[in-house]
Order: structure tokens, then sequence, then C-alpha cells
């Protein structure tokens, strides 16, 4: 008979899952595994929400496991390490991401991009782990990962302010240095002013470029401006503006994660410009062919980034003083956090106190 969650390993955990499709959290009690030669186990303290916890909660992408305890923005203190393990000590403050394990021998893991391995495994509801149990999050008092998948947190990096760079920091710093989006001078747009649109920005102009926000929310005008220090503002559906700002932008992030039209973006871009998709809408986005020909601008994609690089992304943010603006709530909000996530409505990110509000009954 198979073992219940909460028997399958040696240490008792607690957390809040999801038990099916409606997305609803509860607390949850399961176990983890005992700390091998090269883990360690950490207490977890903070935890981001990321939007695609909600896809996950909800079995948007069709591939949820339930039970499910999402969160992969997880920052913590370790309580304990294996035999083997040289980066970490006890009492260190670690994060970790979207990511736990990989092959470590493919040609993406040999160049330090762990998050392209086709056998990578997820922080939660991805591919088992390699011992066939099912991997749980952050949402969570503790966890136990390979140290090669823990980043060691930087001295000046604020725990609840920076988490969320886990992933939506990741997210837009990769691309940036991936397609030489890095430059100072270089003109950036921003397609969206939401929880990664908000720390593309911030990373944008720290690498020394002119940065417009293009929203098409009036009201995030004077945030983009002043709070985050764009550059410019565009209404995307204001055609008199879009059409003044035409072949201006040497390259655009889009982090928009719903169905939306790509063709008047484009128009913005200058030739030989560059076009990444960072959101990750639920159904197809049409391609217009003809403007890419017409001024051989590429449209890609970008996914998180590998460990080393998430390392120096926090690092970078460190020193330049780089957070999420976030919003701290205790886990017994979350429910309702998630609710208002799916409006959004939440400047910019939520981060669950985990350390002083998770508590097993």
């Amino acid at each position: 008979m198979a073992k219940s969650f909460e028997e399958e390993h040696p240490v008792k955990a607690f957390g809040w899952a999801a038990r099916d499709t409606s997305g609803v959290l509860s607390p949850f009690y399961f176990s983890r595994r005992a700390t091998g030669e090269r883990d360690l186990r950490f207490k977890v303290l903070y935890t981001g929400i990321c939007h695609s916890d909600l896809h996950h909660l909800k079995n948007d992408w069709g591939s949820s496991k339930y039970p499910l305890v999402p969160g992969h923005e997880i920052v913590g203190v370790v309580t304990e390490v294996g035999s083997e393990v040289q980066k970490f000590k006890v009492g260190d403050k670690v994060g970790v991401g979207c990511l736990i394990g990989s092959c470590r021998t493919c040609e993406d893991c040999a160049d330090d991009l762990e998050n392209y391995c086709p056998k990578k495994i997820t922080t939660y509801d991805g591919p088992r782990y390699y011992d066939g149990t099912l991997t749980f999050g952050g949402y969570s008092d503790h966890m136990v990962v390979d140290e090669h998948f823990a980043i060691h947190w930087p001295e000046k990096l604020p725990l609840d302010g920076g988490a969320p760079l886990l992933c939506a920091g990741i997210t837009t710093y990769s691309p940036l240095k991936h397609f030489g989006l890095d430059k100072p001078g270089l003109r950036i747009g921003v397609v969206g002013l939401g929880g990664l649109g908000h720390v593309a920005v911030k990373f944008a102009k720290a690498f020394g470029a002119k940065v417009t926000v293009i929203s098409t929310s009036p009201s995030k005008k004077e945030e983009a401006l002043k709070e985050f220090g764009a550059d410019s503002f565009l209404v995307s559906r204001d055609a008199e503006a879009m059409q003044a700002a035409a072949g201006t932008l040497d390259g655009i992030l889009d982090t928009v994660s719903a169905v939306h039209p790509i063709l008047p973006l484009l128009s913005l871009l200058k030739n030989h410009a560059k076009y990444i998709l960072l959101g990750a809408p639920g159904k197809p986005l049409e391609l217009p062919v003809f403007p890419l020909l017409m001024g051989r601008k590429i449209v890609a994609g970008s996914n998180i980034g590998g460990i080393k690089e998430t390392e120096e992304m926090l690092n970078f943010a460190a020193e330049h003083g780089i957070t999420a603006d976030v919003e701290v709530i205790p886990i017994d909000y979350v429910n309702t956090a998630i609710e208002r996530l799916a409006k959004n409505d939440v400047r910019y990110r939520f981060v669950i106190d985990v350390g002083n509000t998770l508590k097993a009954a």
C-alpha cells in the first residue's frame, strides 16, 4: 500500500496546498527527504507569490498534480548540511528559485543553463524528483535542496523584497544580458507594468538604458515615471502616440501573460531590433510575419536563467539597490492574495512571511 504524503519521507513538514483545480489552499502535513550528502536543509522565511503559481493552482496549463504546494521564490536560513556540502554552512541565508534539479551533463547544463536542460526538475509541480516523489514548493516550513541549486543570499539584499527576484528578477535580467540589451544608452521598451514589468524597468535602468513603459492602463503613467524611473510612457491603445514612437526602440521585453496583439508593438522597434516574450499566455499569440521580414526584426522567448546567472543577478541587484515592490502577507491571507493577483490587484508582488506566520496546528 502506498505511503501517505506524511509518511513517504523521514522528516515531517507542514505547508499549505491546493487539493484540486479550485486552487484553494489549506494546511497540509507532508514530509521531506532526509538531508543527503550534498543536500542542505533550510527554514523558509519568505516566499514570493508568482503569477505562474496561479496557473499551476488552477491547472491552466493542463499539467498540475495535486496536492500542490506552490512557491519558487524562496528565501531562508540553513539549518543542516550534508557531509559533502562545501558552499554552505548552518546559519547561512539562502535563496532557491524555480529549479531544484537537472541532468548536469547535457550541453545546456555544461553552459550553466540548467533552465534549458530537457531533464530539469522544477521546484514544485514539475517532473517527479529522482526518488519518484512529487516536488513541493516554498509555501512550507522548510525545504531540502541539492547545494548546486541553492544560492548565497547577498548581505545587502532585503529578504522580503528580494525573494521575487528569484523568478521575476532573473526572468528579466537574463534576456537583457543574453540579447545584448544591457548596454548603456540603448532604448528599451517594457510591455506591461506588473510583477515582471516593474522589475524589468529597474534592471534596464540600472544597465543605463532609456526605458519606455508600454501599457494599456494610463493610470500607471505616474508610477512608471516617478517611482520606477522610466523615461517615457506609452498607452498602447493611443494610436497617435504609438505612431509617433514608431521605429524608436532597440529592444522590447514583453511581460504580459494574457493574449494581446503584437503587431502594434513590433512597429515600435528599429530595424534589426529584438522583441523578447517573457509572459506565458494560455493561448497562442498571432505573429505577423511581414514586419519581421521588412525590418529584419527578431521575436524570441526567454525563460528564467541558470543558477550561476541567478547568483550574478542577485549580486547586481544588491549592488544597485534593486528589489521588487512587495506587499508582505501572513500565510492565512494567501487565498485572498491569489484572488487579488488574478485581478491584478497588487503593487507589485505578494510575499508570504512564512517564518513568522506559518504554524502547524
